[in-house]
């Protein structure tokens, strides 16, 4: 029994003392942090692509004034490019460092690359005039349309990203710069003609156009020249089999090879010098490319169906000056 006495004894003491020294530790640790904590405080080391840039002690903060930025706000701004971005490492540094959150956010501000949109209203390709938005370029374009400008044909736009944003232009004024008003021809040179007299601003002679032309397929008009159910047809259907070759009405010069997003689906177009062009439309393939010289006969396409069509066929379009003339005046009589 004594000896169990003794031992509960010895245990206690032992507890005890483990007790004291806990006691004692926690309470040295409490001073030492406070001493420490009166000089030194915890900071964030913050650098970019390696380099040291200073100290923040709120880097939740910081990097959200930073992804706002990355966001991109402004005119027309769409993105900003930055190669790196910052770094932190919590570490414990004496009161005396100052923080320097707004060097930091400037300095990764001057690393990035700020790119904004907005839009090129183009001319034969070319960039000519500035819009912000893409509402601003597709008003311009059709209020040309509707005017029914010269050039309607050469003009588009096209959605741009770049370092440098550009000088905008209102529509009303781009308008007004690119607007061309269409040539009428007026000609009297009936005597060359033997058909039926035609009373309308289209000539209906070789002579007057300067040149003579050829059939550029054979085959059963299916739509003539002039006001229908759809509307105003301004060409000559001519139905043959697909794949068959489209010959080049006269010689000239290609002036667009590829797709019209005016309902021709693959079109060719060829200029044969005085404002005369022909017009070859729905085909299935293309022959030849812009910019080519060819000669009168010369295989430029094969007939088919694309575009706004119903079956294969050739459109043929005759233009002098960029006005639609009856391609019964000179061919398919």
């Amino acid at each position: 029994m004594l000896i169990i006495l003794k031992s509960i004894k010895n245990i206690f003491i032992h507890v005890r003392s483990s007790i004291k020294f806990i006691f004692l530790l926690v309470i040295a640790t409490v001073i030492i942090a406070g001493i420490i904590s009166l000089v030194y405080r915890p900071m964030y080391s913050v650098t970019l692509d390696g380099e040291f840039i200073g100290y923040t002690t709120n880097k939740t903060k910081l990097q959200k004034r930073i992804n706002e930025y990355l966001e991109g706000e402004g005119q027309n701004v769409a993105f900003i490019d930055v190669k790196s971005l910052p770094e932190y490492s919590l570490c414990l540094l004496k009161k005396e460092n100052q923080t320097n959150d707004d060097e930091i956010f400037e300095k990764v501000k001057s690393s990035g690359t700020t790119y904004y949109e907005y839009y090129a209203i183009l001319e034969k390709s070319e960039e000519k005039y500035y819009v912000s938005t893409k509402e601003e370029a597709e008003k311009i374009i059709n209020q040309l349309k509707e005017k029914k400008s010269r050039n309607i044909d050469d003009l588009g736009y096209t959605k741009l990203h770049s370092t440098e944003l550009k000088e905008f232009k209102d529509t009303d004024s781009v308008v007004t710069a690119l607007y061309e008003k269409p040539k009428v021809v007026v000609a009297s040179a009936y005597s060359t003609y033997t058909g039926q007299r035609i009373v309308s601003n289209a000539t209906p002679s070789a002579q007057v156009l300067g040149i003579g032309l050829i059939k550029p397929v054979s085959g059963i008009i299916t739509s003539r020249f002039g006001v229908r159910s759809s509307g105003n047809h301004k060409g000559l259907d001519i139905a043959t089999s697909t794949g068959t070759t489209v010959a080049a009405s006269a010689g000239g010069t290609v002036v667009f090879s590829g797709w019209d997003s005016y309902g021709l689906g693959n079109c060719v177009k060829i200029s044969h010098g005085n404002g005369v062009e022909t017009v070859y439309g729905h085909c299935s393939k293309l022959y030849v490319t812009v910019g080519q010289t060819v000669s009168q006969g010369e295989a430029i396409a094969a007939v088919g169906s694309t575009g706004n069509s119903t079956g294969p066929h050739l459109h043929l379009e005759i233009r002098v000056n960029g006005v639609a003339q009856n391609p019964q005046l000179y061919l398919y009589k």
